[in-house]
């Protein structure tokens, strides 16, 4: 037999090999965290917090300066210079960081790769992100913001 010919044994042994790294490799990956079912409560794109029940208290009206807003519990709340109170989810779109609250700009950025939202609308502005900051209900119950 010359080097260039491949035996019947070697290419059995071969496939052999093979198939058993494919089962180690996907008794390995079912088992993983990455293969388990997501929450009922993430996000369409698994980060971050999903709808909770209404009449929460997020904010105040004080901690909404005009074109301000806060991020908390997984919520980007804004004030338009007109007053209007606008929630986003606080997840980034591209990779689930969460922006940063407005300070003035009229955007919500996104520290870890640039992505910039419109703060009144939560459209994107400027990528990576391609899809809008999902809306969250919220409505405004004398001087708090409350969810739903």
């Amino acid at each position: 037999m010359s080097v260039g010919e491949l035996s019947r044994r070697s290419v059995l042994r071969g496939v052999g090999f093979t198939a058993l790294g494919g089962v180690a490799g996907f008794v390995l990956a079912h088992g993983s965290d990455a293969a388990k079912a997501k929450r009922s409560t993430a996000a369409a794109n698994s980060y971050g917090p999903g709808p909770k029940a209404g009449n929460e208290t997020l904010t105040t009206l004080a901690e909404l300066s005009d074109g301000g807003g806060v991020v908390t519990q997984g919520v980007v709340i804004t004030r338009d210079a007109s007053g209007d109170v606008h929630a986003f989810s606080a997840t980034c779109t591209h990779q689930g960081c969460t922006v940063a609250a407005p300070s003035g700009s009229g955007t919500l950025d996104c520290p870890c790769h640039g992505s910039r939202f419109d703060a009144d609308t939560g459209e994107v502005i400027q990528g990576p992100a391609v899809r809008p900051l999902p809306a969250v209900a919220v409505s405004v119950q004398g001087d708090r913001v409350v969810r739903g």
